[in-house]
This record gives structure tokens, C-alpha cells and sequence, in this order.
């Protein structure tokens, strides 16, 4: 199973992906509503997050990196606060993210698959 298989079926499912071409097909963007729904998601499953990426008025807004915050990719303080300050900064974007799915994460999720069938 691919990162984007895996987010698709368990962090994305039930979000509308607002990308309507001005990105690559594979990078999902998202409302304010529906982001907080995917960040609470990734916490749940242990995902990590480089970068949020916001996007406004057909324009990319500022990125922030765990780099930024000085915190592990994994560490949800970080990305929750980078959230919170891009959203109180310029309201109505909406949000991309790079997603750090584990190895580890993903041979389960394949192994659950596999059972399942």
C-alpha cells in the first residue's frame, strides 16, 4: 500500500479535496473544517507532518515546517499550533500537508488488507 493509498482510505475519507488542478493531482487540499478533521486523524494514526501548505486567492501562502517549530514530524503540538497560526493569520485558506507515513504504518494496514480478503 502507497502513502496516498493509506491516507485516501483512512485520514481523507469523507473530506472533499478542494485541488482543482492548480497542484499536482496527488496533493489533496482542504477547508479549514475539514483540515482539523485531518489532523486529528493523523494523530490518532501516529502520522507525522513536514509541512502545512496553505493556498488562498490562487495563491500559495506561507509554508510551515516542523523545522520551524523545532519538533519531531510526529510531534501533533507542533502542526497543531502552525495551524492555529495560519488560520488566525489569513481565515478561509485551505491546506495541503506533507505527510510522514511509516513503513511500519503501512505493512499493517497492507497485512489488515490482505486478512480482510
Amino acid at each position: 500500500m502507497t502513502k496516498l493509498e493509506f491516507l485516501q482510505k483512512n485520514v481523507f475519507t469523507d473530506l472533499q479535496n478542494l485541488n482543482t488542478g492548480f497542484d499536482a493531482d496527488d496533493n489533496f487540499y482542504f477547508s479549514e473544517l475539514d483540515f482539523a478533521m485531518v489532523l486529528e486523524r493523523i494523530e490518532y494514526f501516529g502520522i507525522g507532518i513536514h509541512a502545512i501548505k496553505p493556498y488562498i486567492n490562487e495563491e500559495f501562502g506561507t509554508t510551515k515546517t516542523n523545522e520551524d517549530y523545532r519538533k519531531k514530524a510526529t510531534d501533533a503540538k507542533w502542526y497543531k499550533r502552525a495551524y492555529f497560526d495560519l488560520k488566525k493569520a489569513t481565515p478561509k485558506m485551505i491546506y495541503n500537508a506533507d505527510y510522514k507515513v511509516s513503513a511500519k504504518l503501512l505493512n499493517k494496514e497492507e497485512n489488515n488488507t490482505t486478512q480482510e480478503n
